[in-house]
């Protein structure tokens, strides 16, 4: 199996490349973004696109994939609804609208969140924003599409934010997650666990195409 990951210098993008890598049945990965890992591994590939309106002179790079693990994000924080509409939805359909074209048989897997409206008509404005793009991956041709919606997510094996709240608020939280994992077992996700539930979608599909933390926690892996 070939895959593609976006966003591998994130928290959860590092997770996911983890478990990627220890894969047996996963030959490639290809890491697509503005910038280095800065790690190297025999199955890895990089792509850098620092200029997302570009991304489509590389369909040659991006043809013959398996599965695309999508973990691109970015806070709502202090942003209008137009400038988080085109980061969220315009940049990732953008990306999603091309590799249906050159991978029809490809599983794309989106990295949403708790709390997305699906009706689009919230009051929350980032859920809805959130709605719109899932709703919009599950119209596209792809083989399979699945929105994965984490809610708190413990980063394991040394998987840090490129953000500093977040990493300030993982630093201090750290003690408290494993506690919160076993009350609140439906509500805490692990890197691993969604890195691992992402490659079990990819090789065998789901009767849910929006899997909610607590079907994310309880997929068998």
């Amino acid at each position: 199996m070939k895959v593609m990951v976006f966003g591998g210098t994130g928290m959860l993008g590092q997770g996911v490349l983890r478990e990627c890598f220890n894969a047996a049945d996963v030959s490639q990965v290809l890491s697509v973004g503005r910038s280095p890992l800065g790690l190297s591994h025999a199955r890895l590939r990089e792509l850098q696109v620092p200029d997302a309106s570009k991304l489509a002179l590389h369909e040659a790079s991006l043809s013959g994939y398996d599965a695309c693990f999508f973990c691109l994000g970015v806070s709502s924080s202090g942003m209008s609804e137009a400038d988080y509409h085109k980061i969220t939805y315009d940049y990732t359909l953008t990306v999603a609208r091309l590799l249906a074209r050159l991978n029809p048989q490809m599983t794309f897997i989106y990295v949403s969140g708790a709390g997305t409206d699906s009706t689009e008509k919230g009051r929350v404005m980032w859920a809805r924003v959130k709605g719109a793009t899932e709703n919009a991956l599950l119209a596209l041709p792809f083989k399979g599409a699945y929105m994965l919606r984490p809610g708190i997510i413990q980063p394991l094996h040394g998987a840090t934010s490129k953000t500093k709240s977040y990493r300030i608020f993982y630093t201090l939280a750290r003690p408290v997650l494993p506690v919160l994992r076993k009350l609140l077992p439906g509500q805490v996700s692990t890197t691993e666990q969604i890195g691992k539930v992402m490659l079990a979608l990819a090789r065998q599909g789901n009767a849910h195409t929006v899997l909610e933390s607590s079907e994310i926690n309880r997929m068998p892996v």
